[in-house]
């Protein structure tokens, strides 16, 4: 296999999973849509079985429920409860099955992968985006923050599957950032320790 589409295919996973921390189910139903009614997904066993009818249809009923309970005020604090289970292992699953390179990569550490970028996406959007929104509009401007959140997950499940190479592009200016912030924050710290030894 050519390191292409070795990149290609972690970076599809990669972006797949990451959408399942926002919502996820609907990285699984277009893994499910394109493995089933295109060649751009090859699914192997037991991943093929996301290609079935019933499969399918499930994940239609559960990204209905989902967004309808997540747009409720009250029961969406309920709802990012029980996806605090249910997101990561969804990404577990969409890494491991979208990944083209999974017979290559041993499929604990795929679907580890999947679980963790899944979880911290759902861990910084319910620990951190949600209560803020909620101190701050009084709870009013979740239902907005969802409708979002539902939005990007479709986008970046799409692009994670017809375009990978934009999120492993993404991934490295997020990283990127990541560390010239650390940088910045350690420079101002050694400065601030300078300016009180003065």
């Amino acid at each position: 296999m050519d390191v292409g589409s070795l990149l290609t295919g972690i970076f599809s996973a990669f972006g797949l999973s990451a959408s399942a921390g926002l919502n996820a189910y609907i990285p699984l139903l277009a893994v499910s849509l394109l493995g089933r009614f295109t060649n751009l997904l090859t699914l192997k066993e037991p991943w093929n079985t996301l290609e079935s009818w019933w499969i399918i249809a499930l994940l239609v009923v559960l990204i209905i429920v989902e967004f309808f309970a997540d747009k409720v005020p009250a029961i969406n604090h309920i709802n990012d409860a029980i996806q605090t289970f249910v997101r990561p292992a969804a990404g577990a699953v969409a890494f491991a099955a979208s990944a083209q390179v999974v017979t290559d990569i041993h499929p604990v550490l795929s679907l580890a992968a999947g679980l963790l970028v899944a979880g911290g996406v759902h861990v910084a959007k319910a620990g951190a985006l949600r209560p803020t929104v909620t101190a701050t509009t009084g709870g009013t401007g979740n239902i907005f923050v969802s409708i979002l959140e539902d939005i990007l997950a479709t986008v970046l499940s799409i692009l994670a599957i017809l375009i990978p190479v934009i999120i492993g592009a993404v991934l490295v200016l997020v990283v990127s950032w990541l560390i010239w912030r650390m940088w910045k924050k350690e420079n101002e710290r050694m400065a601030r320790e300078q300016q009180g030894a003065a």
